[in-house]
């Protein structure tokens, strides 16, 4: 009865490949074996560590796919035995800021808890992702979400079974160098709970890169507190499903892979696991369990060279066919090397189904001895020699040499990399960056700076920003010359070297995080329902500029269309204006031992970011304790809220639009609505203050009061 199971498994990708009449559901059907799993195990909860989602703006396909298994798996009349002991607000925003299974509407047995990955993240008008719909649909829980990713607060979702404490944390995925920087600068603040701090089980999921690409192209496990107990990494596709103890951090590391295998690389070739991690107390255990439904995967990596039946082949004039005959052997023993892993994986089911068409990959190193020369097939001649035994018919073979990295001549006299190194990077999951960088180490810019060339590229591809690259140019060209007539004198013969040493500043500037893409031009009045706090600065937005004066004129008419006087008390005067914020507290939802939170609108809160909890006799105490010493000035809670202000006489359109624009940049609205409001209809009304008596507040409080000092661990530098 104390025992909290959870079966937790990452990176789904479901809708990778799936116009492949082959392999085009193989995503989901491991991700439906997955959710079964959690309703045949009777588990408490299920937790994702991140691309659910292979893109961010997923087909029709794929997410009836996803809500279909999830509806089949998770919802039910068996009541889930999880007490929420948070404030549900602080963790889940929008529309409804609580977790499923309480809300009275919807019947849920199995709870899903998941942050978004690199694939599946926030994007486009609005800043939704993938996940908002699943959890608007009261299919999932969305947590870990990272509004500011130069200043990220962590709060757990406090959970409760018995006698047994949860502490669940994430954290969604961020780019890594700049997550890196962020941690390096002590701007990351890790919240615990306040009272009974030795009783929690620490949990913590994370998404991001596990080993160093680059010299700050990931998330070093130091970089994690000490108090956490285990963590669950995402984003790494190799399954390492037994947990690895640091020794350094003094908490455990579990990496369980992805379910579907999205490059033909070794990681992928490891047999693919989910896990259930049963927590009683401050122990675990862990159970991996190995998916049945994922396509066998082979693979093989030979040195012509040291293979005896060709070792000498180069002697002879014409040994292509010789040589061909050979690889296809080798070919043919990973076929049946898979289909006999799979049957063996099968052997109890007496299933009458017949193994599915593998993957397959041969790596030849075809570098030949003594200055000589083998004739290889062509890659992809020789992989459709397999058409009706593999499931990878183009890519069956890759042929490479051992030679270091250089570059070589087009016909029009353009730098490229090697063929090798284009070949590392002719796979599925290489970061657009990366492929830029590479191709740009191959060119002499002089002009236009290399790494925010890389960074303009990924926002174009990435993020679906049409002006990205535009800008991009249009500010360095703009920095080139504002630099240039800065200079009282310029010699034609020192013009570009002035013009390459800024170019170099400026790479060195954007590397250091120093230089921001700026963003030119008008804006768009911000949404009513925009929050800078959770969805992140309405300027930044690629919806958010307009891009030329018929953007400017469209929206000024659309803008007049819309003007309506006001009608009763506390509206405002046009479409546009944003209501002022109404100081008011937040209920939390139901359960035991639960507080109003009182949250007062100043500056100064915002920024400390502490969660106070309001007892019967007045008094505050700490729900979360975050680990900085400093104590900033705080406004008493029991303060009187401010009336709304009167609203605006009608104005002409364009000067209604500006002052929209001045005061939603200048009032922020930070309260939550309460459960009953989350579920009715949304208004452009301002709402009444509501007011905690005496009645409203519990006697019963499920922590102690917290210590008032909290601890604090310097952030270690990379190992």
């Amino acid at each position: 009865a104390d025992t909290i199971r959870i079966l937790v498994a990452t990176d789904s990708h479901v809708g990778y490949n799936e116009r492949d009449h082959i392999r085009g559901d193989d995503s989901w059907r491991s991700f439906h074996e997955v959710m079964c799993l959690a309703k045949e195990r009777d588990v408490d909860m299920v937790l994702l560590g991140g691309d659910l989602f292979h893109e961010n703006k997923p087909s029709r396909k794929s997410m009836y796919q996803v809500m279909r298994s999830l509806r089949m798996n998770c919802l039910g009349e068996k009541p889930c035995e999880l007490e929420v002991l948070s404030d549900m607000s602080e963790n889940f925003q929008g529309a409804f800021n609580h977790v499923n299974y309480e809300d009275p509407d919807i019947n849920v047995s199995i709870p899903v808890f998941s942050i978004h990955g690199n694939h599946d993240d926030p994007s486009g008008e609005g800043h939704f992702a993938a996940l908002d719909l699943l959890q608007v649909s009261g299919l999932v829980n969305y947590f870990g979400r990272t509004p500011e990713s130069d200043n990220i607060q962590i709060k757990p979702v406090l959970l409760q079974k018995g006698n047994t404490k949860l502490a669940l944390y994430g954290m969604s995925n961020v780019r890594d160098e700049r997550l890196f920087r962020t941690f390096r600068d002590g701007k990351v603040k890790f919240f615990q709970p306040g009272t009974q701090k030795q009783d929690w089980f620490n949990l913590m999921t994370v998404h991001q890169n596990h080993h160093a690409y680059t010299e700050t192209g990931y998330l070093p496990e130091n970089f994690l507190p000490e108090f956490l107990d285990l963590v669950v990494w995402g984003h790494e596709h190799e399954c390492l499903i037994d947990p690895k103890y640091n020794p350094e951090m003094n908490f455990h590391v579990m990496q369980p892979g992805s379910s579907v295998a999205t490059s033909l690389m070794p990681g992928e070739a490891v047999a693919k696991h989910v896990a259930i991690l049963s927590v009683t107390g401050r122990d675990f255990k862990v159970e991996p369990i190995r998916l049945k439904t994922v396509r066998p995967f082979a693979m093989k990596e030979i040195v012509l060279a040291e293979e005896k039946e060709v070792k000498h082949i180069t002697r002879k004039q014409d040994h292509r066919a010789e040589l061909t005959r050979h690889l296809i052997s080798v070919v043919d023993e990973l076929i049946e090397q898979a289909k006999a892993e799979w049957r063996e994986m099968h052997e109890e089911e007496d299933a009458e189904e017949d193994a599915p068409k593998p993957l397959i990959r041969l790596r030849v190193e075809y570098t030949a001895p003594g200055g000589g020369n083998y004739d290889c097939e062509n890659p992809q001649r020789f992989s459709n020699r397999f058409m009706e035994k593999v499931a990878n018919v183009n890519d069956v073979i890759q042929f490479y040499r051992k030679k270091a990295s250089g570059t070589r001549k087009t016909k029009g006299g353009a730098d490229m990399p090697e063929e090798s190194v284009l070949a590392q990077l002719a796979i599925d999951s290489v970061r657009i960056e990366k492929l830029v960088r590479e191709f740009l180490m191959a060119q002499n810019l002089t002009i236009l700076p290399q790494n925010s060339f890389g960074d303009a590229v990924s926002q174009f591809v990435d993020k679906d920003d049409r002006h990205a690259m535009e800008m991009f140019v249009s500010e360095s060209l703009k920095s080139q010359v504002k630099h240039l007539m800065d200079v009282d004198k310029v010699d034609e013969d020192e013009l570009m070297d002035m013009v390459d040493q800024h170019r170099s500043k400026l790479e060195q500037l954007f590397a250091a995080g120093e230089l921001k893409r700026v963003r030119k031009g008008k804006l768009r009045p911000k949404p009513d329902g925009w929050h800078s706090d959770l969805d992140g600065n309405w300027s930044d937005q690629p919806a958010a500029i307009l891009h030329s004066e018929n953007e400017a004129e469209e929206e000024e008419d659309d803008a007049a269309a819309v003007v309506a006087p006001a009608r009763g008390r506390g509206k405002a005067a046009t479409t546009k204006k944003a209501a002022a914020p109404a100081k008011k507290a937040a209920p939390a939802k139901g359960g035991r031992g639960k507080k109003k939170v009182v949250e007062e609108d100043s500056d100064e809160e915002e920024e400390d970011g502490d969660i106070l909890m309001a007892d019967s006799d007045g008094e505050e105490s700490q729900l979360f304790v975050q680990p900085a010493p400093k104590q900033p000035s705080r406004k008493p809670a029991a303060r009187k809220a401010s009336p709304p202000k009167r609203a605006a006489a009608p104005r002409k359109p364009a000067q209604a639009k500006s002052s929209a624009a001045a005061k939603s940049q200048s009032r922020l609205d930070f309260s939550q609505p309460s459960f009953s409001q989350a579920r009715g209809p949304a208004n452009g009304t301002s709402k009444k203050v509501q007011q905690i008596s005496d009645d409203d507040i519990s006697d019963d409080d499920a922590f102690e009061p917290a210590p008032s000092t909290a601890t604090v661990r310097s952030t270690r530098n990379k190992r």
